[in-house]
């Protein structure tokens, strides 16, 4: 127990809790360690008698720092798509990027010959369920706790609300999944059916953490960061647009945007920027400190797609493609908001790239058309000429723009395209681009939908979109994509193996 003493003592100095989130995560991981004991798989079971399990979380003290390590997990580099930023990359908006050399095996995501066994997938389903354990020590182990009920259930809600954000993506990534809901599951547990996983965990905690979440905007300064009940509606209406309850997604996004807690930013580069960290766009969003250190609140994230060369920003994975780069129309703000070209300048430091990288690809020796473009992610730039400032980059998770075109995507879905377009277009205002006016349904789901490829690109959405709105097949075939294979990726070969058959495989991935 001494540990927790010496942890809550350092801790109880500084309540802020995006310095606790980023600054503290040392203590964190420390306190993580002694909870979770190395295991052979994804599970990740406490040993049955551990001491440190049998005692912790005992006080409120120990509560909070257990609702914060839950939090943390959503910082490793791992828990986004393995690091590397490969959902972006299986889409039409980006290529590996980096020099040529670097983490090759990449472009098999990119032309979708990966396979079970490849390296970057099980880091990611382990992320994931090491981010569902810390949520269910929370879940289970503080309800006995003597404190604050009000606390005690506002703990528990950002818990769950952080287990659904999880399994969110365990279920759009890899169909089903073990459902692990206990500290202690059984290592026999099989996959339960998706549709399970939404039913008895995403939905069930998302109605919980509405339910018993502050608004934004009811948080003190020192709080600011932590789930409210607007994220967790916003990303309840997005499950249901998920599942085509449009009416439902239509009704809790329609809420969100009645509550006036939340805003578009003026200018598009400001919802990523600096001073826009936690700000009226922002819904739900992922705290970093800038130190080159996971354990000392580091991200990451922005480090692995930053500039490469000059400025040293990072490793410049992750590079907008030719054809998103085409996909923007006149005047469309979003464009520089979200491509850095070479020569640019950007808060008075030039883009001169990497020397290493030719500037320009070409398909075929006449340099008649260009396959590539050295460019860069945009919406991961900070200020800065080294790769420190991008440790401190905040992940926006769910922005307002996002609440916008889920209520008129699916307010159109249920015959309520003039209410639809007014959403669109306040999303298109703040672009710079004309406004749409066709209410005929079937143009307005084509223009909703190709809004979101704009505002969301190199956001980690646009694989999963093209595979919810069956478009995939037409998009992705070119690239290499698989109907019936590759709108889910594969169970890692070495979890199917470490279960003894108990795990079974996603369809022709064997």
């Amino acid at each position: 127990m001494l540990i927790f003493n010496v942890i809550t003592m350092k801790i109880m100095k500084n309540n802020n809790f995006k310095k606790i989130l980023a600054v503290n995560g040392k203590l964190l991981i420390v306190l993580m360690i002694v909870l979770t004991a190395c295991k052979k798989d994804f599970l990740d079971v406490d040993p049955q008698g551990s001491e440190t399990s049998a005692l912790f979380p005992k006080s409120a003290e120990d509560a909070r720092l257990a609702v914060n390590a839950s939090y943390t997990a959503l910082r490793e580099w791992n828990y986004h798509s393995g690091g590397f930023p490969i959902l972006d990359i299986m889409s039409d908006e980006a290529t590996k990027g980096s020099n040529p050399g670097d983490a090759a095996r990449l472009n098999l995501f990119d032309s979708f010959q990966f396979t079970a066994s490849s390296t970057d997938i099980f880091p990611w389903y382990s992320a994931l369920y090491k981010a569902v354990k810390r949520a269910n020590i929370v879940i289970e182990k503080i309800p006995p706790i003597a404190m604050d009920e009000n606390l005690k259930t506002r703990y528990i809600a950002e818990a769950r609300f952080l287990r659904a954000f999880s399994y969110f993506t365990l279920v759009r990534a890899f169909g089903d999944v073990p459902m692990v809901v206990t500290t202690t599951p059984d290592y026999t547990l099989v996959r339960s059916p998706k549709q399970v996983i939404y039913d008895e965990v995403i939905i069930k905690d998302l109605e919980f953490a509405m339910t018993n979440l502050p608004e934004k905007d009811q948080y003190s300064e020192n709080d600011i960061g932590r789930a409210t009940a607007g994220a967790a509606k916003s990303l309840l209406a997005k499950v249901y647009l998920y599942l085509k309850d449009y009416q439902k997604a239509a009704n809790y996004s329609v809420q969100v945007i009645k509550s006036n807690q939340y805003d578009l930013e003026t200018e598009f580069t400001d919802a990523f920027s600096l001073a826009g960290q936690f700000g009226k766009e922002s819904v739900f969003e992922i705290g970093a400190a800038p130190f080159e250190d996971f354990s000392q609140g580091g991200n990451q994230f922005a480090n692995t797609q930053g500039v490469r060369g000059d400025p040293n920003k990072g490793w410049g994975f992750n590079r907008p493609s030719i054809a998103l780069i085409n996909s923007f129309e006149p005047g469309d703000k979003r464009k520089l908001g979200t491509v850095i070209f070479l020569g640019e300048t950007i808060d008075g430091i030039r883009i001169n790239g990497d020397p290493a990288t030719a500037d320009t690809t070409w398909t075929d020796a006449t340099h008649t058309t260009i396959a590539e473009l050295e460019t860069y992610n945009r919406k991961v730039w900070t200020p800065g000429t080294t790769t420190v400032e991008e440790w401190g980059y905040n992940i926006r998770e769910i922005r307002y723009s996002d609440v916008l075109l889920i209520a008129a995507e699916a307010l159109n879905e249920i015959g309520k395209s003039d209410s639809a377009l007014i959403f669109l277009n306040l999303v298109r205002d703040r672009a710079g681009v004309a406004e749409e006016t066709s209410v005929d349904q079937s143009v307005l789901r084509d223009k909703i939908f190709n809004e979101r490829h704009l505002e969301f690109a190199m956001e980690g959405q646009r694989f999963f979109d093209l595979v919810r709105t069956g478009r995939a097949a037409q998009v992705l075939g070119p690239y290499g994509f698989a109907t019936g294979k590759n709108e889910l990726f594969p169970i890692p070969e070495s979890e199917i193996e470490l279960s003894g058959g108990t795990l079974t495989q996603n369809p022709n991935w064997h």
